[in-house]
């Protein structure tokens, strides 16, 4: 299904530009340029899904709505919705993201936009369009977000009975006093995808595919959790009967707790998968290729009871990933999708993976300080069908991973690589590069050679993620040619 190519990962929150945080405007279309440029043919982002207090893209609030922290302010002046004045003393290109002042400042340059675009009535038929076709979710996401933000940011389980428990009068009631409420959040997403479906438009033309990021499981906070409750394992009063996570391994051993209510596997399957229909393909429809998040999860997944502490005290319960995956495949065709399998895989997984041509996932990093005989090493690759990381967002960086590493542990990779300590980095990417894997994918991090002060998540911690940024000057620090080269060395 897929060619021989290699890419980078880098989200679009990590874009630099002087809002606070990447966005969707003129940093992104030059990082098209950028892979262009380096002969690179993917670029791989994470969910592009709003995101609740921790700011993770693994724990949205909807599973169809866009990031609007990701609009454009300049894009927006560019089309008369704001003026440059509206925008004075809202720059500031921090390093790290401040999301609490990001959303802040963006909210209320959004606000003057919108009251804009209602006094002059831009994009009409273009917005009524993109509400009629997207009503389906859209109605419920921009009500909940007006709700939410009369909440004052309370999550919807803790809202008065009737919200709560949508009592259809009392939605219908708050529907109408809260109307402006309403359409700003629907006007956000419209400004959103119009964006999003411009830079894509640009990426496509020079040859680069967009990777997208598809997290298994949502917030229970979330939009989704709210409107459809049905479709989760919630008790009468709507309290998650159990929830995700996985169980104690090596690296972590109380097991980790995500949290995220599980599926109800049974009402999807009555309604022959509609929401998952409905989810993948609204997500095909704005990238190129999906990753799906915890892939194991749709076999066997990891349930934890709803209060414990840790993960410690789970078990494995099984999902009906085959009766999926066959009814999406017979509904929307081939689908173009990597399965992230790390973790607790089963045979079935194999199975399931190899009978849908999903290629898999491996790990550089592991597989050189592994062993010999591990999974992971290049050298053991049986088969062309996976996608290997020099490191991935839940990962430490090359150079971090490998400052870090024991005596013992430097040795083995400077032996593997047949380099020394200075060249590391550079030699990991080579390798990557000409394994016969079909994806080979870098972070841009390891691109800039960056150490763990640029990592991007640590998985079982909640503060200090998601914040990292690319400093202006990357394409000048970036060995470009260097890149080409391989690229075009080994076939890729």
């Amino acid at each position: 299904m897929f060619s021989r190519s290699s890419g980078i990962l880098l989200h679009i929150s990590s874009l630099p530009g002087k809002y606070g945080i990447g966005s969707l405007g003129k940093k992104a279309f030059e990082f098209a340029d950028f892979l262009n440029n380096a002969g690179q043919s993917l670029w791989q982002i994470l969910p592009l899904c709003p995101t609740g207090s921790a700011n993770c893209p693994y724990m949205g609030l909807s599973a169809f709505a866009g990031n609007h922290i990701f609009i454009d302010i300049d894009i927006l002046i560019s089309e008369g919705l704001l003026k440059k004045p509206d925008t004075k003393g809202f720059c500031f290109s921090n390093n790290m993201i401040d999301y609490s002042q990001v959303r802040i400042n963006k909210i209320f340059l959004f606000k003057k936009a919108y009251s804009n675009f209602i006094t002059n009535k831009f994009f009409t038929d273009e917005y009524n369009e993109f509400c009629c076709n997207n009503a389906s979710w859209l109605n419920d996401y921009a009500l909940f977000m007006a709700l939410l933000a009369q909440n004052k940011g309370q999550p919807w389980y803790k809202w008065e009975k009737d919200l709560k428990f949508r009592n259809k009068i009392t939605l219908k009631k708050v529907a109408k006093k809260f109307e402006y409420q309403i359409g700003f959040n629907k006007f956000l997403q419209f400004i959103f995808f119009k964006q999003w479906l411009s830079l894509k438009k640009y990426v496509n033309k020079k040859n680069i595919k967009i990777i997208g990021d598809n997290p298994i499981y949502l917030s229970y906070e979330s939009c989704d959790v709210w409107a459809n409750p049905e479709l989760f394992l919630l008790d009468e009063e709507l309290n998650p009967l159990k929830v995700s996570g996985v169980p104690p391994d090596y690296f972590s051993p109380s097991g980790q707790l995500w949290g995220h209510p599980l599926y109800n596997w049974e009402v999807h399957k009555k309604t022959n998968f509609s929401w998952w229909v409905e989810n993948i393909k609204a997500t095909l429809n704005i990238v190129d290729i999906l990753r799906l998040d915890h892939f194991i999860g749709f076999i066997n997944y990891w349930v934890v009871p709803f209060g414990s502490k840790t993960a410690k005290n789970g078990n494995w319960e099984k999902a009906l990933g085959n009766d999926l995956f066959k009814y999406l495949k017979k509904t929307l065709g081939n689908l173009p999708i990597i399965a992230e399998d790390l973790g607790n895989k089963t045979d079935k997984v194999d199975k399931l993976m190899k009978k849908m041509n999903f290629p898999g996932i491996k790990l550089l990093q592991e597989g050189i300080t592994g062993g010999s005989s591990h999974p992971f090493a290049p050298h053991n690759f049986n088969s062309a069908n996976n996608v290997l990381y020099t490191s991935t967002h839940d990962s430490n960086t090359v150079k971090g991973w490998f400052d870090q590493l024991i005596p013992s542990d430097k040795k083995k990779v400077i032996r593997y690589l047949g380099c020394d300590e200075n060249n590391v980095v550079k030699e990991m990417i080579r390798q990557a590069w000409s394994s016969v894997a079909v994806f080979a994918i870098a972070q841009m991090q390891d691109m800039l050679e960056l150490g763990t002060e640029a990592r991007m998540n640590t998985p079982g911690t909640v503060l200090g993620n998601w914040q990292w940024r690319l400093k202006e000057n990357y394409s000048r620090k970036a060995d470009i040619d260097w890149l080409s080269k391989i690229t075009k060395q080994y076939n890729r």
